[in-house]
């Protein structure tokens, strides 16, 4: 027998009957109200076919754990890569869904403070290893990320501490905390706040996997979102920050960039072979020599390929519809355009969050 679902919209009762694949605005009962014409109820009865659509897209061997009770969403992306755009991206959408998240600063999991990195790194030089970066294993604590993921997906609960980026952060965490620690310290771990809906991680290693140590933070992940712009794009955003933000010499960055390398490559791109979604930015201007750019090319000067991991059930026509002069590149692809790349991220992966906090209710 079909079971009902019910979701209000603003003048309409849609009754989404979750039948078989695959869905049809013909399985909707609709009862309208106010008036409204037929095709404005068919067209919002399209949108919770897509809700559905997008819960089972995701449902299947290796993709996230929709069962879990308290679901941990992780944004993975290389230091200048965008990942703060789509932090931003999930702000909105926990603000308009009324969702409590606990947040967890992938910067908090690095194993040395500013200064303590920074001698860490000469005495690596000193000893021949040129190649010693925050991407590494030996400047971060992998087994703790996992620990987190675990603990909070068991018990909705766990440590969490803050990296203080700047003085402003220092200023603002010694007040809460009656401290007096300094940019580039951290703060001491304390509990992850109760009652939070779900954990979201933004930083470099939410998809970890470190085969030496054995440690595995990503089949803890129920969504995986990777940031991946393109690598000449990727490295103009990391000059262009460190650069005018923080000072640093063109000539220090592409050193920065050059000595992450090896660790770039064994395990940062190796989770974007794990993430559920990736959201890639493309630039179509000339970029071949990043390093003496003196732009960073605007949304309207790129486009952004989405990749589903798994595509079986994504409702890519509802996508086409929704998102203008989008199209399709391959069978798991949609591509954007740069400047929708914030509007398409709420519309794919809203549905997506609002199905784990539905399956979080039902356990």
């Amino acid at each position: 027998m079909l079971k009902a679902r019910y979701r209000w919209v603003p003048g309409l009762l849609l009754e989404f009957l979750q039948a078989p694949k695959p869905y049809s605005t013909k399985k909707c009962k609709i009862v309208t109200a106010g008036g409204l014409r037929r095709g404005a109820a068919r067209a919002a009865c399209c949108r919770i076919a897509a809700f559905a659509v997008s819960k089972n897209s995701l449902k299947h061997k290796g993709d996230p754990r929709m069962s879990s009770k308290h679901p941990v969403i992780a944004i993975t992306g290389s230091s200048g890569a965008g990942t703060t755009t789509v932090k931003r991206a999930f702000e909105h959408i926990f603000r308009r869904e009324e969702i409590t998240p606990a947040v967890i600063e992938g910067d908090s999991y690095h194993r040395f403070n500013r200064v303590e990195m920074r001698e860490a790194m000469k005495k690596a030089e000193a000893a021949g290893n040129r190649h010693f970066s925050h991407f590494g294993p030996e400047a971060n604590l992998f087994d703790e990320i996992e620990k987190c993921f675990k603990t909070y997906g068991e018990t909705g609960g766990g440590k969490k501490r803050y990296y203080l980026h700047s003085d402003e952060e220092a200023t603002e965490h010694n007040k809460r905390l009656g401290t007096s620690l300094k940019a580039g310290e951290f703060t001491p771990w304390e509990d992850v706040p109760t009652g939070t809906d779900l954990m979201f991680y933004e930083g470099l290693h939410g998809g970890i996997v470190d085969a030496k140590t054995g440690v595995d933070a990503a089949k803890w992940v129920d969504l995986l979102v990777g940031v991946v712009p393109d690598v000449n794009l990727e490295w103009i955003q990391k000059i262009h920050r460190d650069t005018k933000e923080r000072g640093y010499s063109t000539e220090a960055v592409v050193d920065t960039i050059l000595r992450r390398m090896p660790d770039y490559v064994h395990y940062i791109t190796p989770q974007f072979s794990r993430s559920h979604i990736n959201f890639q930015r493309v630039p179509i201007v000339d970029t071949s020599n990043p390093f003496i750019a003196r732009d960073i090319p605007t949304p309207d000067e790129s486009f952004v390929v989405i990749r589903f991991r798994n595509p079986h059930g994504v409702d890519f026509p509802y996508y086409l519809r929704m998102i203008n002069d989008s199209f399709m590149s391959r069978p798991n692809n949609i591509v954007v355009p740069g400047g929708k790349m914030g509007f398409a991220m709420e519309i794919i992966l809203t549905p997506v969050i609002d199905q784990m906090l539905a399956g979080k209710k039902k356990r």
